[in-house]
């Protein structure tokens, strides 16, 4: 590795005491969510609002070159409903700015225990203060069952809040320990949440906890603005409503790490799985989808 590469993804001293210890590495192993210590300045959080209000106001510095079939995106026709809009890293420089910070990548690596970690998707989101509307419900899923084209395991999410996050605010809640579960089989796994009816999810989170014995849970993360909420692609995780008197804003981050590839996934019927970056990243010498691709999935630390 050359010291460009090497400087780029090196940590201050200061850094490196706000990464996970070894007994919390271990307590993510076996409950399959951290809160991290403050990783983002104020001022760093202040500026993903500000140009988060700019993307909003029609500010991108590119475009997808094409709208891939299962893509999330809010535009002002559609209303005051739960926004969400993938790719920001993408579009926006300003996020990405600062979503890249290595030590971001460094936490994450920790956890999942990884020589490398690369940015998989990110979704800008933005939960009004309308408890009755039912976007503002996030129902119970992992991560896991929309990657299914994922080689690896070991991918994990980063939710960033833009302020102090609690429950009035309906933050992310976990389901503790599901990240181990067993699943019941015969599930179509692939479909996403929006798709599907909340109770059937809830149906299906009682049918997977009975399954493996175990007991649902929910653990709320309380984030102070600045810390970060990281879970396991396997966790069963959700969000209630807003109660607040102001928006809920965040970035949920999407991480996989170095050894990720892309795999042939088919659905119970025979169809094979696509993902959204399938129609986008470049090809591999064997014409598969390369999840390495710069362009969509940088590299946000290497050890």
């Amino acid at each position: 590795m050359t010291a460009e590469l090497t400087d780029q993804f090196a940590l201050t001293e200061a850094e490196r005491a706000l990464l996970p210890t070894d007994d919390e590495v271990a307590q993510y192993a076996a409950h399959g969510w951290y809160l991290s210590r403050k990783l983002f300045t104020d001022s760093e959080i202040d500026a993903l609002v500000e140009a988060t209000e700019r993307f909003y106001a029609g500010h991108t510095d590119r475009r997808l070159p094409l709208r891939p079939p299962n893509l999330a995106y809010w535009t002002p026709e559609k209303g005051d409903v739960q926004r969400h809009n993938d790719y920001i890293h993408y579009e926006s420089d300003e996020v990405a700015a600062i979503l890249r910070k290595p030590l971001l990548g460094a936490v994450a690596a920790r956890l999942a225990q990884a020589d490398e970690i690369r940015v998989w998707q990110s979704t800008l989101i933005f939960k009004p203060p309308r408890p009755e509307e039912a976007s503002n419900q996030v129902p119970w899923h992992m991560d896991r069952h929309y990657w299914q084209t994922c080689a690896s395991e070991r991918m994990l999410t980063a939710f960033i809040p833009f302020h102090d996050c609690d429950e009035r605010m309906g933050t992310i809640t976990m389901v503790d320990g599901s990240h181990a579960w067993t699943e019941v089989p015969g599930d179509d796994s692939t479909r996403h949440f929006a798709q599907r009816d909340r109770a059937e999810l809830e149906e299906l989170l009682a049918a997977n906890a009975a399954h493996n014995g175990a007991e649902v849970r929910k653990v709320p993360m309380i984030i102070p603005k600045g810390h970060v909420s990281f879970h396991h692609c396997r966790t069963y995780h959700g969000s209630g409503a807003n109660l607040a008197d102001v928006p809920r804003r965040a970035v949920s981050l999407h991480l996989q790490d170095g050894d990720n590839r892309f795999r042939p996934f088919l659905k119970p019927d025979g169809t094979p799985v696509f993902y959204n970056h399938d129609v986008l990243v470049r090809r591999t010498e064997d014409g598969l989808p390369d999840y390495a691709d710069q362009n969509y999935c940088p590299t946000l630390w290497r050890k």
